[in-house]
């Protein structure tokens, strides 16, 4: 049922949309009514997503750190729906590895991912979205951006280069354009369960208030508030989705007060 009557019809576009959250947002907005577009750099993810979800308007499979495949994404987009209301740029990987043993070359492919296709992917968004001088950028940056995480030296700068990059673009076109970063913290995610161990797993949730990770499809609930008319006063902020875990230390397990 969709619980935000302003998205429907909206011409979403999300970038990393095959799995994880990107999935997980796709498939609320087309709840909400909204028209979908996704992008992902993996053929066979993307077949699979399109597949189990016949509603999802299009897809493409296109690499964000590469401007002729955005550009090129983008055309196709404007030609089928006329432009783009939302833009979700959520595509991101990240590489767990100590500082010095980061080589250049993964230092230069987690950037051009996380941080080269943010940018290439709101350039080409505002340019659509000033002819109708309205829309919503939404980054997926995460609380690694807020504060320092060992063994994710690159990712941490990304993320932090990401939240600049929505707090420039909101004051450079507000009003008509709204621009947030969302901050997750641990996110059950396909690529969590794949740098993380089960007993990792557990770790990371003894240090949580929540006790938990977070479930892909609450961080799509928080993109399709940011995105709708409900938020509409909200530009300009990075939000973390963290269940507490950047708001201090918590009490240990066994610990609780209530």
């Amino acid at each position: 049922m969709a619980k935000y009557p302003s998205l429907k019809e909206r011409r979403v576009l999300i970038t990393g949309g095959a799995s994880g959250i990107g999935l997980a947002t796709a498939r609320r907005f087309i709840r909400e009514g909204s028209r979908v577009f996704i992008l992902d750099k993996n053929p066979e993810s993307l077949r699979s997503a399109l597949e189990e979800n016949p509603d999802v308007a299009a897809g493409l499979a296109v690499d964000v750190g590469d401007s002729n495949q955005l550009e090129s994404a983008f055309l196709t987009l404007v030609e089928q729906f006329g432009g783009v209301d939302v833009l979700i740029a959520n595509a991101g990987i990240s590489v767990r590895k100590p500082f010095l043993k980061i080589e250049p070359d993964q230092w230069r492919r987690v950037m051009n991912t996380n941080l080269d296709g943010a940018f290439l992917c709101s350039r080409l968004a505002v340019r659509e979205m000033r002819k109708q001088r309205s829309g919503v950028i939404l980054f997926t940056a995460s609380t690694n951006g807020i504060e320092g995480h060992p063994w994710y030296t690159d990712y941490n700068v990304s993320k932090a280069g990401v939240i600049l990059l929505a707090k420039t673009l909101a004051l450079e076109f507000a009003p008509w354009l709204r621009v947030n970063a969302v901050c997750p913290g641990y996110v059950l995610t396909p690529m969590q369960k794949a740098e993380y161990t089960p007993e990792m797993l557990e770790e990371v949730n003894a240090g949580i208030p929540m006790r938990r990770h977070a479930d892909p499809e609450e961080v799509a609930a928080l993109f399709a508030f940011l995105s709708s008319d409900e938020a509409s006063y909200i530009t300009g902020q990075a939000i973390p989705i963290d269940g507490g875990e950047t708001t201090g230390p918590g009490l240990k397990p066994g610990e609780e007060s209530g």
